[in-house]
């Protein structure tokens, strides 16, 4: 088969003292993300989904958390190591769908940026990234703010 699709999702707590990294954008906000490298959720997902459309596992498997080179690392740069591993694959990204599932800050004012970073980081169009935000309609952890989570789907091509 020519065409692959893939499923990606991550979670992360939100915490005071940390910069909050949404689509490889700093967002002002009074608590950042909490993880071992930016803790960029929707990069994190966008990554697990690009990994699991080729089936080579996921993103702790190549980018681990007791991985001193990666600690605070950029998100962007696992996002382009991504792409180029599908590329030593013999894969090409053909579109990106995201969702963030946020209550604050508001994602709409940023949704653009953030679309033009990741489709830079992959190398595809921006009409080849879509990024949409929604609540949980204050319940659960999201709701009470205590986390963000992100979910994407990727579609690869064989080259």
């Amino acid at each position: 088969m020519n065409i692959r699709v893939g499923f990606g999702i991550d979670v992360h707590r939100l915490v005071p003292g940390r910069a909050l990294w949404l689509g490889g954008i700093r967002l002002e906000h009074e608590t950042g993300l909490l993880g071992h490298s930016d803790a960029d959720v929707l990069i994190h997902a966008i990554c697990d989904a690009l990994l699991g459309a080729a089936a080579l596992r996921d993103i702790g498997y190549h980018f681990p958390d007791t991985g001193a080179e990666f600690e605070n690392i950029d998100s962007k740069v696992l996002l382009r190591r991504t792409v180029a591993l599908l590329a030593d694959h013999g894969y090409a990204v053909g579109n990106i769908d995201a969702t963030v599932c946020a209550e604050r800050p508001k994602l709409n004012p940023h949704i653009e940026r953030m679309r033009a970073c990741l489709a830079e980081c992959i190398g595809i169009g921006v009409d080849d990234v879509s990024v949409k935000a929604t609540t949980t309609e204050r319940l659960g952890y999201t709701g009470r703010e205590e986390g963000i989570s992100a979910y994407a789907v990727a579609l690869i091509e064989r080259r």
